[in-house]
């Protein structure tokens, strides 16, 4: 069924705030959620709220976010057990706030946990005209390469450009699979692909059951099993643990700068724009009708649901949202 944004919206911040979340902070997931549903991301779109709430209902209430230690070009953010819906985006907006100070702003947000869509915060940056870095450590669901035990967590990062045509931005996990995917194959019964998982003794299964009751793979073998590493550190440094086993130990990274401080934006956007215009035109390989930008298709998504004003949801996940709408 469809949706009007308005009213998606509001369905999410009256569930969120029946929970006892501030109203500004349940604004602040809804405009994720919402705009999830609006590039077609089934794992970060309006049903998220569900699971988050079943979450919440287990949490004492948390507290109102806090900048512990600032200066000139950085600052360190308690979370305050606040999910990371709220954090990221006071993360990347005080990265923002430095940066346009003083060219660069590096923030670590800590005591926080499960941030949904890391494209969603890079964004926030280059329709600024900043450059944007980005990195969430998570639970340890992940082996390192080599190994078979829960070490890393998923550990996406993301990357976000200003751009002549709107933002570039890459997002991109670390792991043969997210959580979110395990979690939708076991219910749908779909297999895994090769190399995604191990079971709970470290063979090799393509039951997504098996898979979650083991543990995870790099994606992209040692380098995939590398760039999780990287992310893991960078969330420690942010002020997460080094292995993550329960929420609220997440670690979230943020590095944001003008671009300015190397060349004129203008001339970066046209650069820019050179480049992806060569990528358009090489010549698609073996099944590729064309050679496409990463974020392209969501881009196009989101610009055909905001022109409807609408978005689309499943009849069960509709019942589903409306149920916690009852009961309070």
């Amino acid at each position: 069924m469809e949706l009007k944004l308005g009213d998606a919206r509001a369905i999410v911040v009256e569930i969120l705030t029946s929970r006892g979340m501030p109203a500004d902070y349940a604004g602040m997931v809804a405009d994720h959620l919402v705009d999830g549903s609006l590039v077609g991301d089934e794992h970060f779109g309006l049903p998220r709220a569900i699971g988050l709430v079943e979450v919440l209902d287990k949490r004492p209430p948390a507290k109102r976010v806090a900048v512990i230690r600032e200066d000139s070009n950085s600052a360190v953010i308690d979370g305050c057990d606040n999910n990371g819906f709220v954090t990221s985006v006071i993360g990347v907006d005080k990265a923002i706030e430095l940066a346009r100070k003083s060219g660069v702003g590096i923030v670590g947000v800590r005591n926080t946990w499960f941030s949904g869509r890391l494209a969603y915060y890079v964004e926030r940056a280059a329709r600024q005209d900043l450059v944007a870095f980005h990195t969430a450590s998570a639970t340890a669901r992940v082996a390192p390469y080599g190994g078979i035990d829960p070490v890393y967590g998923t550990n996406p990062m993301a990357f976000g450009f200003p751009g002549q045509d709107g933002p570039l931005i890459v997002d991109i996990g670390t792991s043969a699979a997210t959580w979110g995917e395990m979690l939708h194959r076991r219910n749908s019964g779909r297999a895994l692909d090769p190399e995604m998982a191990v079971d709970r003794l470290g063979h090799p299964t393509e039951d997504a059951a098996a898979g979650l009751a083991g543990a995870i793979l790099p994606w992209g073998g040692a380098r995939g099993g590398g760039l999780a590493l990287v992310v893991q550190i960078l969330g420690l440094l942010a002020g997460g643990k080094p292995i993550v086993k329960q929420l609220g130990e997440y670690g979230f990274f943020f590095l944001v700068f003008d671009p300015e401080m190397l060349m004129p934006i203008d001339e970066f956007k046209a650069r820019s724009a050179e480049l992806l215009e060569a990528v358009r035109a090489s010549r698609p390989g073996q099944d590729f009708e064309r050679v496409r930008i990463q974020g392209e298709a969501s881009a196009a998504r989101r610009a055909q649901g905001l022109a409807r004003g609408t978005i689309v949801i499943g009849d069960k996940d509709y019942a589903a949202l409306q149920a916690l709408r009852r009961n309070r």
